[in-house]
C-alpha cells in the first residue's frame, strides 16, 4: 500500500461493524465544526459590515439570506444523493462504480455552479424587489447577491467534494480546508471593509475568494488521493444511471430546501414589513441560530453517511441502532446549544450591532426558536434516515405539507389576525413539533419494508 493509500485510510472510518457511538460522534464532531466555520463565511460577513458599514448594509446583506437558500438548494440537494450512492457503493464493495459515481459528481457540481452564476446575477434585482425589500436597502443587496454568486461553482465543487469524503467516513480534511478558507474569509473581510471602504461588495467578494480556496483544496485532495474515490480531471463526465439516480435522491432533497425557502423568503418578506431596524435584529438573531442549526445538522449528515453505507452492505438492523444514537445526540446538542445562545443573546448580538433596538429585535426570535430548536434536529435526523435507506420522496412530501405549507397558511390566516413579530416567529416550533411527528410514523413503515426485505434474503452478519 502506497503512503497516500495509507493516508487516504487513516481518514477513513469503518461503519459497517464495531460498535457504533463512538464512531458517530467522531464522524460528527468533525462535520459539525466544518458547519459552524461555514457559518463563520456569513458571520463574518454580518459582524463587519454591521459594526463598520451600518444597519442598512447589515440588513441588505440579512435580506438575502432566504432568496440564495431558494436559488441554490435544489443544486445542494444533489450533493446528497452523491453521499448516499457513494456510501452505498463504497458499503457493498463496488469499487467500479464508487469511481463512476465521484467523477459524475464533480463535473455535475461544476455545471450547476456556472448555471447558478448566470441566474444568480439575472434574477437578483427582480427577486430582491418581489421580496419588498426596502429602497434604502435593496441597491447594497443586489450588489452583495451578484458579487457571491459569482463563487458559485466554487461553492457546488467543495459542497459535492466534501460530500463524496463524508461518504466514506473522511470528515476531517473537509474541515481543515474550511478552516484555512475561514481565516483567509475573515482577514480580507476586514481588508476590503476597514480599509477599502468596499461595504457590502467587501464582504461579498471575501466569501467567493475563501470559497474557492476550500474548494481547490477538497479537489486537490480527491486528484491525489489512491483509494477508490481518486479524481482524474481529464476523466470528468457524466454518467446517466448514476446521474439519474443522484437526481432521484438528491432532488427531492434539494426542492425541500428550495421550498422551505419560499416560506422563509415569505417570513422574510413579512418581516420587511417592520421596517430596516426589525430586519437587521431578525438578520442577527437568525445568523446565532445557524451555529445552532449548523451543529444539530452535523447528526443529519452522519444520519444519511451511517445509513446509506449500512443498507449497502445489508447490515439493515444497524438502521435502528443508528437512528437512536443520533436522535439522543440532536436532542442533547439542540437543547443545550439553544438555550446558551439565548441566555447568552445580549452579549452575542453586540457582536452584530452596538444598536440596543436590533439587539431587542434579535433577542425576541432567539426567544422563540432557539429555545425549541432541538424539534428541527430531531426532524431533520427521521429525514436523514430515511434519505439513506434510498427514501427522498416521501420525506420530502411530508417536510413540504408539515413546515413548509404550515407557514405558509400561517402567514395567511393567523399573521394576518396577529401581526407582530412573535406571532410570525411562533409558526417555527409549532411547524417542526407537527413535522416530526409525521416523520416519525413514515420511518416506521419505512423501516418494517427494510426488515421485510431482510427477512426474504439473507442480511450478513452483524457486529
Amino acid at each position: 500500500m502506497s503512503n497516500q493509500a495509507q493516508t487516504d485510510k487513516k481518514y477513513e472510518i469503518d461503519m459497517c461493524n464495531g460498535p457504533l457511538f463512538h464512531k458517530i460522534v467522531i464522524f460528527a464532531v468533525p462535520v459539525m465544526l466544518s458547519g459552524i466555520l461555514q457559518l463563520l463565511f456569513n458571520a463574518a460577513d454580518v459582524i463587519v459590515v454591521g459594526r463598520y458599514a451600518g444597519n442598512q448594509a447589515l440588513a441588505a446583506v440579512g435580506s438575502t439570506g432566504a432568496l440564495i437558500n431558494l436559488l441554490i438548494n435544489v443544486f445542494v440537494g444533489l450533493s446528497v444523493g452523491a453521499n448516499v450512492l457513494v456510501a452505498r457503493f463504497y458499503g457493498s464493495g463496488q469499487d467500479g462504480e464508487v469511481h463512476d459515481m465521484v467523477h459524475t459528481a464533480v463535473a455535475t457540481a461544476l455545471i450547476s455552479g456556472v448555471f447558478l452564476v448566470l441566474v444568480g446575477c439575472l434574477l437578483a434585482s427582480p427577486a430582491l424587489q418581489l421580496m419588498g425589500t426596502p429602497e434604502d436597502v435593496i441597491g447594497q443587496s443586489v450588489i452583495y447577491m451578484r458579487i457571491y454568486f459569482v463563487g458559485m461553482p466554487a461553492m457546488m465543487a467543495y459542497n459535492f467534494g466534501s460530500a463524496i469524503l463524508r461518504a466514506i467516513g473522511d470528515t476531517r480534511r473537509p474541515l481543515y480546508y474550511l478552516f484555512i478558507a475561514g481565516i483567509v474569509n475573515v482577514a480580507l473581510n476586514l481588508f476590503f471593509v476597514i480599509e477599502f471602504h468596499m461595504g457590502v461588495a467587501g464582504v461579498a467578494l471575501a466569501t467567493s475568494v475563501s470559497q474557492t480556496i476550500s474548494a481547490v483544496l477538497v479537489l486537490r485532495c480527491l486528484i491525489k488521493s489512491d483509494g477508490v474515490c481518486h479524481l482524474e480531471l481529464k476523466g470528468l463526465h457524466i454518467s446517466k444511471d448514476k446521474l439519474l439516480k443522484m437526481i432521484q435522491i438528491g432532488v427531492p432533497a434539494g426542492l425541500q430546501g428550495a421550498l422551505f425557502s419560499v416560506s422563509n423568503v415569505l417570513i422574510q418578506s413579512s418581516v420587511n414589513s417592520f421596517g430596516s431596524v426589525a430586519m437587521a435584529g431578525n438578520t442577527a438573531g437568525s445568523n446565532v441560530e445557524g451555529f445552532v442549526y449548523t451543529a444539530m445538522n452535523s447528526f443529519y449528515q452522519t444520519a444519511i453517511s451511517f445509513t446509506g453505507q449500512n443498507y449497502g452492505a445489508m447490515k439493515f438492523k444497524r438502521i435502528g441502532k443508528i437512528l437512536l444514537i443520533c436522535q439522543g445526540l440532536v436532542i442533547g446538542v439542540g437543547l443545550v446549544f439553544g438555550n446558551l445562545a439565548y441566555l447568552f443573546g445580549n452579549v452575542i448580538l453586540r457582536l452584530y450591532s452596538p444598536d440596543m433596538e436590533v439587539i431587542q429585535y434579535g433577542l425576541l426570535r432567539m426567544s422563540i426558536i432557539c429555545t425549541f430548536y432541538c424539534l428541527c434536529g430531531m426532524m431533520d435526523v427521521m429525514v436523514g434516515s430515511m434519505r439513506g435507506m434510498g427514501y427522498s420522496i416521501m420525506p420530502m412530501i411530508v417536510s413540504l405539507t408539515g413546515a413548509c405549507g404550515f407557514r405558509i397558511l400561517w402567514i395567511m390566516t393567523i399573521f394576518r389576525k396577529i401581526h407582530t413579530l412573535e406571532c410570525l416567529y411562533w409558526s417555527y416550533p409549532i411547524s417542526w413539533g407537527l413535522t416530526f411527528a409525521v416523520h416519525l410514523v413514515c420511518w416506521l413503515v419505512v423501516y418494517r419494508r427494510v426488515l421485510r426485505q431482510a427477512g426474504n434474503g439473507e442480511e450478513r452478519k452483524t457486529a
